[in-house]
């Protein structure tokens, strides 16, 4: 067994990953154990074949998301408006024409991160030893013992540390992480009910090798009520030289295959666009319900469901166990700018004095 890190965080998602880089910058001895086989948690960009940054996952913010833009700011990391220039298209009804209409600019437009915004991701992770993080390493276990905690993971592995940042979704760590003793009745009531954000939604991606819509004087906005896809935007590269469609497919989407998918997307964006929309280089989709974001079935019944509560902001076991995440932020929960958030003030309480659970 290794000898007693300062901090293990649970989860390489952003919020695992902010916090050690502000860890790290205090000098602590850390490491992330991460259950997947990648880092990212809910943002995951990935490459179409034209080398079109593609988002599966956390895409867009603006300018209220202030803690996520300084730490842009901080890693040099640019962003870039989203583009809605042009008509956009609104379905009601499978047998009537689209709607046009314009968007007219906001005070507060939307941002994306130039490159992907698995730019960030891959940017935090450079600064710490590539060795910090853990991958395929899934934690089961959290035991107080008298002057550290000891953590079991389902390899078999233990580990270590004075303190333990749980920065996967609280629904998760009730499921999938056994503590001992056991947590108060009331947080061991609240987690199971803590509402994942993104859990369950279809996200796809299109890429094009021209952007035909821009040519027609379309914004890539669309909002139907009419198709599979229910909400699409312009994904257009921050060069402006890689083209393509991201957006979200209904919930009953998810009884489909995925060529399935593919075929009524196409078949959607062709009715509004013309045939050359059946010309795409690639098709990718994702279904945001596997083993490291939802387990069981919560219930759950408002979006954010109680994101952000007080028991959320308490620590555990003498100081020494705290939630971190987005779904613990008390502002922005659900969000990027609630990752960040709660990173930051996850990595201020560690080693101050908090409020005890």
């Amino acid at each position: 067994m290794e000898h007693i890190k300062d901090i293990i965080i649970v989860g390489a998602g952003l919020s695992g990953l902010t916090l050690a880089y502000q860890l790290t910058k205090q000098g602590k001895d850390i490491i992330i154990l991460e259950a997947s086989e990648r880092v990212g948690g809910r943002i995951q960009t990935i490459n179409g074949p034209l080398n079109t940054p593609l988002e599966l996952g956390a895409t867009w913010f603006s300018d209220i998301h202030t803690h996520l833009l300084a730490l842009l700011t901080e890693l040099q990391i640019e962003k870039f408006p989203q583009y809605s220039g042009g008509i956009s298209l609104f379905q009601t009804k499978s047998f009537e024409p689209a709607q046009g209409f314009y968007v007219p600019a906001s005070d507060t437009p939307s941002y994306r991160i130039a490159g992907g915004t698995q730019v960030l991701i891959d940017t935090l992770c450079e600064k710490f030893p590539e060795e910090t993080i853990q991958l395929n390493n899934q934690v089961k276990s959290i035991q107080k013992r008298q002057d550290h905690l000891l953590l079991e993971t389902t390899t078999g592995s233990k580990y270590m540390a004075s303190k333990v940042a749980i920065c996967i979704p609280p629904q998760l760590a009730a499921s999938g992480i056994t503590f001992s003793p056991v947590l108060p009745d009331t947080i061991q009531a609240l987690l199971p009910t803590v509402q994942t954000w993104m859990a369950g939604a279809i996200k796809f991606v299109v890429e094009y090798e021209h952007p035909f819509w821009r040519e027609q004087g379309y914004s890539g906005m669309l909002y139907s009520h009419a198709g599979i896809i229910t909400e699409m935007y312009d994904h257009t590269n921050y060069e402006a030289t890689k083209y393509g469609f991201t957006g979200f497919l209904n919930g009953g989407a998810v009884a489909y295959t995925t060529a399935i998918r593919k075929e009524l997307v196409l078949q959607q964006l062709a009715s509004l666009f013309g045939p050359r929309a059946n010309t795409a280089s690639a098709y990718f989709d994702k279904i945001w319900a596997d083993q490291y974001i939802i387990t069981g079935t919560p219930v759950i019944q408002r979006p954010h469901q109680n994101n952000g509560h007080p028991l959320l902001q308490h620590a555990y076991f003498d100081q020494s166990l705290f939630f971190c995440g987005t779904e613990t932020s008390s502002k922005d929960p659900g969000y990027m700018e609630g990752a960040v958030a709660a990173a930051l003030k996850i990595s201020h309480n560690l080693f101050n004095k908090t409020q005890a659970g």
